[in-house]
């Protein structure tokens, strides 16, 4: 025995659909897959864990014995060793001191760290300050703003860390900070042959640098390009030679990068929301490192420009993005959940039609009948509701009840028999309304007679 031929043509439609769906769904769940890895937008920058002297951070200074600077601190409250850079303002930390014994150790950076705690074993040290970190007990002061990053890495000026954790040991209130960086303008000079330079190749490297060259991956962080002005670190209480402000002054449209020792800011297009964000956020991760250690301007420079490039690459500023390529699986998933919705609907249509085809068997040319009759009595049922009474009421509920049953019976393909019984019990009960309404045209014979012809 066969199957119909409309049953043979929607089956491979049926079934595609209903692979369609498995693999929308899979596709859609392997998506959603959960990472704690944060990319920037893919940004290329390259974060990785720095070994301790894998990236020339270690200088060739060294430091004595513990017990040696035990010694030298017993003699003098303030011992600075060979090499040391930190400076501060002598009045201040005075003051701040008071009629305290407070010893400070100030020891140079770059040290490794068996050096560095040779350091701090020297117990008799209140303070310790290795290249410009200042610690001190159980506490150790760093700067949370830009003019305390900026004094740090451009002069070695720690007057605002040795304030504070002086303070705090001392439980005594702290005084306002202040911005011990002062700034000239530069000479005409010295301004002139900086702008030649940068007219030749962009880049500017001052005597006492530690610059070598541009890094290589600069494009990505500034992608039309910038100048950069390389200066040692400068001396403690001479003013620093604002090149950023003259320089833009005189190329308003052109991204300036300016170091002072390590210290970096940014001058150019963007630079009075953009320059703060990447200064905070470099030296509020870095600062610490950067403190204790003596790395070259060239590391320096090249983080600085991977945390500009992670920046521009969350998408902050409207500042452009570089090119992506299309990636169709993030275009289409927002709507595989509909084309997964859409063909399980279409299987399930596709199902019921199928199971209700499938009832019927070639060569019972009686379905048909049976569908013929249960339409006509229907008919009959709801034509007799409008005049029936309280005799008549009881007979004509029971015939619904029986033509409501076969329907069912027809719809989930049971046997004919079984809805030919069904029917003739709802004959029954429909002669019998007419019988009681007193009406024969209502004879279900009668009626189906009439229809028929």
């Amino acid at each position: 025995m066969t199957a119909p031929r409309s049953i043979r043509r929607t089956e491979p439609l049926r079934w595609g659909l209903l692979a369609v769906a498995v693999v929308v769904l899979a596709v859609f769940l392997l998506a959603q897959q959960q990472s704690i890895d944060v990319s920037y937008g893919q940004s290329p920058a390259v974060s990785r864990q720095v070994e301790e002297g894998s990236a020339g951070e270690l200088s060739d200074a060294t430091v004595p014995s513990t017990e040696e600077m035990t010694a030298l601190v017993d003699a003098d409250p303030v011992v600075r060793l060979p090499g040391a850079v930190a400076r501060w303002d002598e009045q201040r930390v005075r003051e701040a001191i008071g009629d305290d014994d407070t010893r400070i150790l100030v020891a140079p950076p770059g040290l490794d760290e068996e050096e560095r705690k040779r350091v701090r074993d020297v117990e008799s040290a209140t303070i310790r300050v290795i290249g410009t970190q200042v610690s001190g007990g159980m506490l150790q002061a760093t700067p949370d703003t830009l003019p305390g990053w900026r004094a740090q890495f451009a002069t070695g000026d720690v007057t605002g860390q040795l304030v504070t954790l002086i303070t705090a040991l001392r439980k005594v209130p702290r005084p306002a900070d202040e911005d011990t960086v002062r700034w000239r303008d530069p000479s005409t000079a010295e301004l002139d042959t900086v702008t030649a330079d940068l007219r030749a190749d962009g880049l500017h490297i001052a005597e006492g640098a530690t610059l070598r060259q541009v890094p290589r991956d600069a494009p990505t962080a500034f992608p039309d390009g910038a100048w950069y002005v390389a200066l040692p670190a400068q001396p403690y209480g001479e003013p620093l030679p604002a090149y950023g402000p003259a320089l833009h002054r005189l190329f308003p449209d052109q991204p300036l990068v300016v170091m002072y020792g390590s210290w970096i800011e940014y001058h150019g297009p963007g630079a009075a929301d953009f320059a703060e964000l990447a200064a905070t956020s470099f030296y509020a991760h870095f600062g610490d490192r950067l403190s204790r250690y003596d790395y070259p301007q060239q590391n320096v420079l090249g983080v600085y420009l991977g945390r500009v490039t992670d920046i521009r690459y969350a998408g902050l500023f409207d500042r452009p993005l570089p090119y992506r390529p299309l990636d169709p699986l993030r275009v289409a998933l927002p709507a595989l959940p509909w084309i997964f919705a859409a063909c399980v609907a279409g299987f399930l249509v596709l199902s019921i039609r199928s199971l209700r085809r499938s009832g019927t068997r070639p060569g019972d040319p009686q379905r048909g009948g049976v569908r013929a009759r249960l339409a006509g009595l229907t008919a009959l049922a709801v034509e007799a509701s409008l005049l029936t009474d309280a005799r008549s009421n009881p007979a004509l509920t029971r015939g619904i009840g029986r033509l409501e049953a076969a329907r069912k019976a027809l719809d989930e393909g049971l046997p004919d028999r079984h809805v030919r019984r069904l029917l003739d019990d709802a004959t029954a009960e429909l002669e019998d309304t007419a019988r009681l309404t007193g009406i024969p045209g209502y004879r279900p014979d009668l009626y189906l007679q009439g229809r028929l012809s």
